[in-house]
């Protein structure tokens, strides 16, 4: 790693620990708020402040972050993926894909989406197929060469459309997290010796919790 990547990666693991730090205040102040308040500043209001702030969407590459792909062709989940993304389902944590496809595959993200999906089940090997429901529309893909990662194009857009949800970027490489991480996003590198697999889904949770 040269000294350059070393420093981004050194600045992304800050972001995640300031964010996590910030996140663990603010749920200690609203654990500590009074449970005999009511009315519009009591418990009411600070449960509904906390909903509307607990919304979290986490992004992934797809590539050898959730899925792999072996030397025959064949597709599966990563290790830990399938159980990963059931677990986020369960906790109603909203997800998406910034991954790259040729632009040529279709006009809109849509059809960009569709041809992705065909592509991926067609070489399909694993038990249970890929969890495409869960990712909604949230599936953003480059509309130019131009807008191919490692360019912020992909994070900006998904950004975009997320509102002020916290958001999280979750992939196998240094450069794409540390470009996630210069556009605002809580960046993951997965496949790292003596870590997670992925980000733990109780720190993703606390992150959308963070004001």
């Amino acid at each position: 790693m040269n000294t350059s990547a070393s420093k981004g990666l050194g600045r992304a693991s800050l972001a995640l620990g300031v964010a996590l730090a910030s996140t663990m205040l603010c749920t200690t102040v609203s654990a500590a708020a009074p449970a005999s308040v009511s009315g519009p500043a009591g418990t009411g209001s600070l449960a509904r402040t906390v909903r509307e702030r607990a919304c979290p969407v986490v992004y992934f590459d797809l590539g050898e972050t959730l899925v792999h792909t072996a030397d025959d062709g064949g597709i599966t989940y990563r290790s830990g993926a399938a159980f990963y993304l059931r677990a986020l389902r369960e906790r109603h944590i909203r997800i998406g894909l910034i991954t790259n496809v040729p632009p040529s595959w279709g006009a809109t993200d849509a059809e960009r989406a569709a041809r992705l999906k065909k592509e991926v089940d067609t070489a399909w090997k694993d038990a249970a197929p890929f969890a495409w429901q869960d990712f909604d529309d949230r599936i953003f893909t480059p509309r130019t060469e131009a807008e191919r990662k490692p360019a912020p194009a992909l994070w900006q857009r998904a950004k975009a459309e997320s509102g002020p949800c916290r958001l999280v970027f979750q992939a196998e490489t240094t450069e794409e997290v540390e470009v996630a991480a210069s556009q605002g996003y809580v960046p993951y590198q997965v496949g790292q010796p003596h870590r997670p697999a992925f980000l733990p889904v109780g720190l993703v949770q606390l992150l959308g919790r963070r004001s």
